[in-house]
């Protein structure tokens, strides 16, 4: 005789297994997508370490395929969680994900911008993540983001961003570089924006363990304001 409770059971896991391919397959886009859930743990768990509340409001750079951005929104009161990036197809797959996690009621904010200079903001921000973003800007459009994280980081925020600092050759991923600079680089260019600039540690100290040598041994960064400004 068949087991219906058993048959059912059978479809709900092909169910779930299409969605885990599904999503899998979304955030291939912004990286491995096996890692997919680890980095989204990872960046969740990182940022309420560093005491993120639900009354804070958080800017997420380089939001993408809302890889990172889930938990947040869930955490989040209403309308505090901001995410932007400069690829549309992500973007909109970021949507879609929105959608499947039935998080559109908490009302976050999906940008889409060409620069930095365009973007404009009602209030400051407590906090801002940009997760694997500064290892693919050039030092240009590196200077630029610095320069926006300055203006629109509330007095007391933080910035986070993971970066790489191991000797090795510049390469590519997708359309975006990939860069190996100093920390001194880091320093020097947070300076002219009024910024400080602490090294937290490796993201494999940080609980990142990914499996890739390479993207353990990032650092972490965290950018301030200066508490007495240069005159």
């Amino acid at each position: 005789m068949t087991d219906p409770t058993g048959i059912l059971n059978k479809i709900k896991g092909k169910i779930r297994s299409l969605l885990r391919s599904r999503q899998e397959k979304r955030h291939t886009l912004v990286g491995p997508g096996h890692l997919w859930k680890m980095k989204r743990q990872f960046q969740f768990d990182f940022l309420q370490t560093r005491g993120l509340k639900p009354t804070d409001r958080l800017l997420d750079i380089g939001c993408g395929t809302m890889r990172g951005g889930i938990p947040f929104i869930q955490f989040l009161d209403e309308a505090n969680y901001f995410g932007i990036d400069v690829r549309e197809n992500v973007l909109r797959e970021g949507q879609k994900e929105l959608t499947l996690s039935g998080l559109e009621h908490k009302k976050p904010s999906l940008v889409l911008f060409s620069y930095f200079r365009d973007l404009q903001f009602e209030h400051r921000f407590e906090y801002m993540l940009a997760f694997s973003v500064l290892i693919h800007l050039d030092d240009a459009i590196c200077e630029q983001c610095l320069e926006f994280v300055s203006l629109n980081l509330s007095g007391t925020g933080a910035c986070y961003a993971n970066v790489n600092v191991e000797s090795h050759p510049d390469d590519k991923w997708e359309e975006f570089p990939i860069v190996f600079r100093s920390v001194k680089f880091y320093q020097k260019l947070a300076h002219l924006y009024g910024l400080e600039v602490s090294v937290l540690g490796t993201l494999a100290e940080l609980g990142h363990h990914s499996g890739q040598e390479l993207a353990d041994k990032q650092l972490m960064l965290e950018f301030r304001r200066k508490c007495h400004p240069d005159p």
